[in-house]
C-alpha cells in the first residue's frame, strides 16, 4: 500500500495552516535576506510583539534604526481599530538594463531588477539618471532605465485570507508585487511588507491617497475586531429547508476534527451513521460565511459521485448552523503524506490520482469549478478511497458576474487566479498538477517560501522542481497540467483516461513480477 517514510522527510517541517498567512516552521517569514547590523533594534521590535527576533533581523533590512521605527509605529497605529489597516508608503528606485543583474538591497524577483536601493531625501532622479554617482560598484550607462518601485508596510489584524485582501487592495490600484514579507505578533497583529511597481510616479502623498481610497472601497473587509457586527451578522437570507434538512434531536456530537477559520469540524452520529458535522461559529457569520455556507449546501445536494463527499443534511435554522457528510475515516491526504510521513508506491499514487481525477471529472462534466482543490481537501474513506471535499468557494461556472479573484490556497493557486485575470475550470486542473506532485515527492510545494512568496513566484513563471525518479508519463503530464496558458492545460477527462491507461499498465507488470516470483519459489 504505502511505505512509512523516515522521520523527518516528506513535508520538512511546513504544516498548511487555516490561513492564507502560515509560513514555513523555521524559517525567517519572508525569505533570507541576512543584514549586518541592527540587531538590537530588531531585538527591541520583537520583544513588543513579533514573533522571532531571529526570524525578524534575518528578512527585515534593519542596517537603519529608522526603518525598524517605521515598523513599530505601524503596528502601535494598527491597535485603534479606526486605523485599520494601518499604513507606510515609502519611494525605492529600481535600476533596470539589459538581462544580467546584480542586487545591492535585496531578494531579485526578475532577472532584469539590477538594484533596489532606499531613496534619499535629497535624491535627484535627473542628476541620476545622467550617470551620477549612486554610491554603489556600478556605473550606469546612458540606455539605463528607470523604473519607480515603492514599499507598502501594512499592519492589522492577523487573520485568514489576509494576504489576499491585502495583495488585492494593492493590486485594485494596479500596482505589482515583487517582493514580499510576511510576519505576526503573538498577540495577533500581522506586519506584511510589500516591494511593489505599478505607480509611475515618485510621488508618496498620491499613493497614499490612493491606497486610502482603496481600503474605503473594500471597507467591509477592514472590521476592527475579528468578531462581526451585529449588522454583518443579519443574514441576506434564509435557506428553505428540504428533505436534507436534518433533525437536530438525531444528531448525536463527538469529538472535535479540526478547527477551521469561521467554523469547527467535529465526528459525530445520525441515525446511526458516523458523520462529520461542520459547525459555523455564530461570532463569524457574517454575509460572506454565510454565502459560503449556502453555497456549499446548494452545491453538494446536488452531486452524488463514489469520488465526492457524500452529502447527508444542514441544518438551516439558528441558532446552530451546520452541515453533514459522510465520516471520512482515513482523514485527508495532505496528513496522510505530511502528517504521517508515507511515501507512496507508484500503483497507490496512481490510484489516489485516478480518484481525484474521477471526482473532478464529474464535478466539471456539471458545471462545478472547486477553486480551492488541495490536498487537505481531498479526503479518504476506511478503504482508502480518495474524494473531493470542501465545497466552500466551489460555484458554477455559469452562475455569471466575474469569478472573485485569489480564491483557494496559495500554494496550490492557478497564476491566473493569482493575477486577477479572467478563468475557468482549467484553475482546477493547475491545482491538481500540484497536488500530484505532493504525492509524487511527499513534500509540501515551495517549502523553504511563505505562501504569499510562493505566489509571487508562480505568477512570474515558478513550478516545483520536477521530481527525480519520477515516472515521465507523470512528469509530462505535470507540466502540462501548470502550463502558464490555461487552454494549453488538458481537461480532466483526458488526464483520466491516460491515469487511468498508466495504471492498468503499471498494475499489470507488478501482477506479472508477482506472479514469477510464485513461479520460482513453487520450483525450489
Amino acid at each position: 500500500m504505502a511505505a512509512a517514510a523516515a522521520e523527518g522527510g516528506g513535508g520538512g517541517g511546513v504544516e498548511e495552516g487555516v490561513g492564507e498567512n502560515s509560513s514555513p516552521a523555521g524559517l525567517p517569514r519572508g525569505g533570507a535576506r541576512v543584514r549586518r547590523a541592527g540587531t538590537a533594534v530588531a531585538v527591541a521590535v520583537a520583544r513588543e510583539g513579533l514573533t522571532s527576533a531571529t526570524s525578524y533581523q534575518l528578512d527585515i533590512n534593519v542596517d537603519k534604526a529608522e526603518d525598524v521605527l517605521v515598523h513599530q509605529k505601524v503596528l502601535a497605529e494598527a491597535k485603534d481599530p479606526d486605523r485599520r489597516p494601518a499604513f507606510h508608503v515609502r519611494f525605492l528606485r529600481l535600476v533596470v538594463f539589459g538581462e544580467k543583474c546584480h542586487s545591492t538591497g535585496g531578494m531579485m524577483l526578475t532577472p532584469t531588477i539590477l538594484s533596489i536601493e532606499e531613496v534619499d531625501p535629497t535624491y535627484d532622479s535627473d542628476a541620476s539618471e545622467d550617470g551620477a554617482d549612486d554610491g554603489d560598484d556600478l556605473s550606469v550607462r546612458q540606455d539605463t532605465s528607470y523604473a519607480h518601485i515603492h514599499e507598502v508596510v501594512f499592519s492589522t489584524v492577523d487573520k485568514p485570507k489576509l494576504l489576499s485582501q491585502l495583495s488585492a487592495l494593492l493590486s485594485d490600484i494596479g500596482l505589482n508585487i515583487r517582493e514580499a514579507h510576511v510576519f505576526s505578533t503573538f498577540d495577533n497583529y500581522s506586519l506584511d511588507v510589500f516591494v511593489v511597481d505599478g505607480w509611475p510616479i515618485e510621488d508618496t502623498d498620491g499613493l497614499h491617497k490612493a491606497l486610502e481610497a482603496s481600503i474605503l472601497r473594500n471597507e467591509g473587509s477592514w472590521s476592527g475586531s475579528s468578531h462581526s457586527s451585529a449588522a454583518e451578522r443579519t443574514l441576506p437570507f434564509q435557506v428553505k429547508g428540504g428533505e436534507w434538512e436534518i433533525d437536530k434531536r438525531l444528531l448525536k456530537m463527538g469529538g472535535m476534527i479540526a478547527s477551521g477559520s469561521c467554523g469547527d469540524l467535529y465526528h459525530g452520529t445520525y441515525l446511526g451513521e458516523d458523520v462529520a458535522v461542520k459547525i459555523l461559529r455564530s461570532e463569524h457569520l457574517n454575509k460572506n460565511v454565510w454565502n459560503e455556507f449556502t453555497q456549499e449546501v446548494y452545491i453538494l445536494r446536488e452531486v452524488q459521485h463514489t469520488n465526492v463527499v457524500r452529502f447527508i443534511g444542514a441544518c438551516t435554522k439558528p441558532p446552530q448552523f451546520c452541515i453533514i457528510t459522510e465520516y471520512m475515516s482515513g482523514g485527508s491526504l495532505y496528513d496522510f503524506v505530511h502528517k504521517q510521513h508515507n511515501v507512496l508506491d507508484l500503483p497507490t499514487l496512481l490510484k489516489f490520482a485516478v480518484d481525484v481525477c474521477r471526482g473532478m471529472c464529474y464535478l466539471h462534466q456539471r458545471g462545478i469549478i472547486h477553486r480551492d482543490l488541495k490536498s487537505a481537501n481531498l479526503l479518504m474513506d476506511k478503504d482508502h478511497v480518495v474524494k473531493v471535499a470542501d465545497f466552500g468557494v466551489a460555484r458554477f461556472q455559469d452562475q455569471g458576474g466575474n469569478m472573485t479573484a485569489e480564491t483557494g490556497t496559495y500554494r496550490w493557486m492557478a497564476p491566473e487566479v493569482i493575477n486577477h485575470q479572467p478563468y475557468d475550470n482549467k484553475a482546477d486542473v493547475f491545482s491538481f498538477a500540484i497536488v500530484l506532485w505532493e504525492l509524487i515527492t511527499s513534500k509540501i510545494p515551495y517549502n523553504t517560501m511563505t505562501p504569499l512568496q510562493a505566489a509571487v513566484g508562480v505568477r512570474q513563471g515558478l513550478r516545483p522542481g520536477l521530481p527525480e525518479n519520477a515516472h515521465p508519463q507523470l512528469l509530462d503530464l505535470m507540466r502540462r497540467c501548470w502550463e502558464g496558458i490555461p487552454s494549453n492545460r488538458p481537461p480532466f477527462s483526458d488526464i483520466l483516461a491516460e491515469l487511468e491507461d498508466l495504471l492498468a499498465r503499471v498494475q499489470g507488470t507488478s501482477g506479472e513480477a508477482s506472479q514469477r516470483q510464485d513461479d520460482s519459489g513453487a520450483k525450489d
